[in-house]
């Protein structure tokens, strides 16, 4: 069976970069009928918080992203992580390292100036276990992996690059654990991941390198790594990497600015993943979802796409659905109102324009007001009287009464009717607008207009 995982760091809330991994795994785990986990990497106890593990899980939820079983911590594998380390050492293939940050910034030094990669010298890597062990009780020090060797090569298996292989003479000693004792991501995620079933990874390939460390020493530990797919780089809209200040927004950002889930599950699936169908729904997407599809270049994020989505969602919700959205900012709406607006809300505060069709006295937006001063009181006082004698006709019949009785035509005409009845400059078909307004709706409009105007 497939097995995916997410695995955030409770450290922070959920941005951008965040769901599109969560949001592939979880495709790939359900187009293959497979479980999808989450697993939070909580093994950085000084930034790892409650409160994100609870946000993380409720952005999840609210995007429609359900896990299989209960979330899962790295913690609780703690002594699975300390006992693969010392199975590395009793190996000779991790070793303590002493050298101070100035030690290795002088060695990146020396080895820029002689044009060579900024790797570990492997210094530390030639002490013998008396004289490591005869230090570790007094110096600092943290724990390298031995995978820098000028033979051997490590293959990681990817299901969009083939098999991608990297000489160990181009490989450093990475650090896995830390000088105050906690474990940098390599090993935990590794070994979680085998502990946790986990059959395919995706991500990001700035990973790549990562990956290759992490199936060496998971084929060192007796463990058979999964199959990594590597896509392409999320980048920010101005093509740079994804930051808060280049639109990484947070998912509680964008929830409390008004969107529907859906159009960020809609806007980011499409991301490097061609030839999907125009259909919203869901289910379109897992049927058409192929992870072996995903480019492999750079995608660039955009919140125009986002919203396009937002706006596409929106026109198709049901009447009563986008109804409850609209209530907390009108309580008044009801769902002919909503029926109403519906096509001319872009985003759910859009129906605030509108306001004016529920409450007779609302102000008009400046625009508003100018057209209507613009048109002058003479022109409402002949609408009114066209009404009077023409308004059981209907909208065309009433139209064609102003426009005789005033001479106006085009948006002189039409534009000042407007913004009397609906507050906005544009909106629904004024036959609409006239129906749902009635009789005295329409009454208690013009004779609004006039105070406004006098005012």
């Amino acid at each position: 069976m497939v097995v995916t995982r997410f695995a955030p760091s409770p450290t922070g809330l959920l941005h951008l970069g965040n769901v599109r991994t969560a949001l592939l795994n979880w495709l790939y785990a359900r187009r293959h009928a497979g479980r999808f986990l989450l697993r939070f990497e909580d093994t950085d106890a000084d930034r790892s918080q409650d409160e994100f593990i609870r946000a993380i899980q409720q952005d999840m939820t609210w995007l429609g992203l359900g896990w299989d079983g209960e979330p899962k911590f790295q913690s609780a594998h703690a002594d699975q992580h300390r006992e693969a380390l010392q199975n590395l050492a009793a190996q000779g293939l991790a070793y303590p390292c002493f050298c101070s940050e100035h030690q290795l910034s002088l060695d990146r030094k020396l080895a820029a100036s002689r044009g060579l990669p900024p790797r570990y010298t492997g210094r530390c890597r030639e002490l013998s276990d008396w004289e490591s062990i005869s230090r570790m009780e007094s110096e600092a020090h943290v724990w390298r992996l031995a995978v820098h060797d000028p033979e051997g090569e490590v293959t990681v298996s990817d299901a969009l690059r083939g098999e991608v292989k990297f000489a160990c003479t181009d490989l450093d000693d990475p650090v896995v654990v830390r000088s105050d004792g906690s474990f940098t991501f390599l090993l935990p995620n590794a070994v979680d991941d085998a502990l946790d079933g986990i059959t395919h990874v995706l991500r990001g390939d700035d990973h790549l390198t990562n990956s290759a460390y992490q199936v060496w020493l998971l084929h060192k530990l007796g463990y058979q790594p999964p199959l990594y797919l590597h896509h392409g780089l999320l980048l920010g809209e101005d093509g740079g990497k994804l930051s808060k200040r280049s639109g990484s927004h947070s998912v509680a950002e964008m929830r409390d600015a008004g969107l529907l889930p859906q159009a960020l599950v809609q806007a980011m699936t499409r991301l490097g993943h061609p030839n999907m169908p125009e259909d919203a729904d869901l289910a379109a997407l897992l049927e058409h979802f192929e992870a072996t599809h995903l480019s492999t270049s750079a995608v660039r994020w955009q919140d125009e796409a986002l919203w396009r989505w937002h706006t596409r969602l929106l026109h198709g919700l049901p009447v009563e659905e986008l109804c409850n959205l609209l209530q907390p900012l009108l309580p008044q709406a009801d769902t002919t109102f909503t029926a109403l607006v519906q096509g001319n809300v872009q985003r759910i505060e859009d129906a605030l324009t509108f306001r004016r069709l529920l409450d007779a006295h609302a102000d008009l937006p400046d625009d508003g007001l100018t057209e209507a001063k613009t048109a002058g009181e003479a022109f409402y006082i002949a609408a009114q009287q066209a009404w009077d004698e023409n308004g059981s006709s209907g909208w065309k019949a009433w139209a064609d009464a102003v426009k005789q009785a005033t001479g106006c035509s085009g948006k002189k005409l039409f534009m000042p009717l407007r913004v009397a009845l609906s507050g906005a400059t544009h909106g629904p078909e004024m036959s609409g607008v006239v129906a749902y307004l009635g009789d005295a709706g329409v009454r208690s409009r013009l004779s609004d207009i006039r105070e406004k105007i006098r005012a």
